[in-house]
C-alpha cells in the first residue's frame, strides 16, 4: 500500500489523547468541586496528573508530525494560523464579558454598594505598587518575545534562546507577584460584586499567563533541540500571538480595574 498522498492536507492518525484528555478534564473539574466542598484534593490530583500526561504525549505527537514527518505543509500551517486567530478572538470576547460586568456595576453602583465605587468597606490595591510592577514585567516580556522572534527569523540561535528564556522567567515572576498580591489582599471574592469582578478578571488573566508561560516553555525546549527554522516555526508564532494578547488584556485590566476602579 502506497503512503504517498495526492493532497497537501494532514489527515491525522487515530489517537487516544482526545479521549484521555476529556476524561482528565472531567476528573479535574470533579476533583475541583470535591476540593471546594470537602477539602479533599485526591481526585483533583488524579485529574491533574492525567491531564498533564495527556498534554505531554499529545504535544510529543504533534511535534513529531510537524518537525520530523513533514506533515505540516503550507496548507496545514494556514489552517493552524486561522485556528489560532479564531481562538484568540474567542478569548477576547471571554474577557469582554468580565469587563462588561465590571463596568455595569461600577458606572452605576447599586444602593446595596452604598452608591459608591469601590463599595463601602472595600480597600482597593494601590495601583502604583505590585500592579505597576506587574505591568512593567509584562511589557518587558512582550519586548523579549519579539526579540526571540526576530532572532529566530534571522537564524540567530543564541538570540532566540535568550529572548525565550527571559520571557519564560518574566512570566513566572509575574505569577509569583500575583500570588503575593492575592495572599495580601484586604478583600475576598465574596466581598460584594467588587471582589467577584476583581478576582474573576485578574484570576482568569493569571491562568492565561500560566498557560502562555507553559506554551513558551515548550517552545524554549523545542528551540533548544533545533525544531524551528527561520521559515517554519508556527508553534513559536502562535505562542507569541497568545502572549501579546495576554499583555494587551493586562493593560486593560490595569487601567480599568486597578487604576480607574480604585
Amino acid at each position: 500500500m502506497s503512503t504517498h498522498s495526492n493532497h497537501p492536507y494532514h489527515l491525522v492518525d487515530y489517537s487516544p489523547w482526545p479521549l484521555t484528555g476529556a476524561l482528565g478534564a472531567m476528573i479535574l473539574v470533579s476533583g475541583l468541586v470535591k476540593w471546594f466542598h470537602q477539602f479533599n484534593s485526591n481526585l483533583l490530583m488524579i485529574g491533574f496528573l492525567l491531564t498533564m500526561l495527556t498534554m505531554i504525549q499529545w504535544w510529543r505527537d504533534i511535534t513529531r508530525e510537524s518537525t520530523f514527518q513533514g506533515l505540516h505543509t503550507y496548507a496545514v500551517t494556514m489552517g493552524l494560523r486561522w485556528g489560532m486567530i479564531l481562538f484568540i478572538t474567542s478569548e477576547v470576547f471571554f474577557f469582554i464579558s468580565f469587563f462588561w460586568g465590571f463596568f455595569h456595576s461600577s458606572l452605576s453602583p447599586a444602593i446595596e454598594l452604598g452608591n459608591m465605587w469601590p463599595p463601602l468597606g472595600i480597600q482597593p490595591f494601590n495601583p502604583l505598587q505590585i500592579p505597576l510592577l506587574n505591568t512593567l514585567i509584562l511589557l518587558t516580556s512582550g519586548v523579549t518575545v519579539t526579540w526571540a522572534h526576530h532572532g529566530l527569523m534571522e537564524n540567530n540561535y543564541s538570540q532566540a534562546l535568550q529572548g525565550l528564556l527571559f520571557t519564560v522567567l518574566l512570566g513566572i515572576y509575574f505569577t509569583i507577584l500575583q500570588g503575593f498580591e492575592y495572599i495580601e489582599a484586604p478583600f475576598t471574592i465574596a466581598d460584594s460584586v467588587y471582589g467577584s469582578s476583581f478576582f474573576m478578571a485578574t484570576g482568569f488573566h493569571g491562568l492565561h499567563v500560566i498557560i502562555g508561560t507553559t506554551f513558551l516553555l515548550v517552545c524554549l525546549i523545542r528551540h533548544y533541540y533545533n525544531h524551528f527554522s527561520s521559515i517554519h516555526h508556527f508553534g513559536f508564532e502562535a505562542a507569541a500571538w497568545y502572549w501579546h494578547f495576554v499583555d494587551v488584556v493586562w493593560l486593560f485590566l490595569y487601567i480599568s480595574i486597578y487604576w480607574w476602579g480604585s
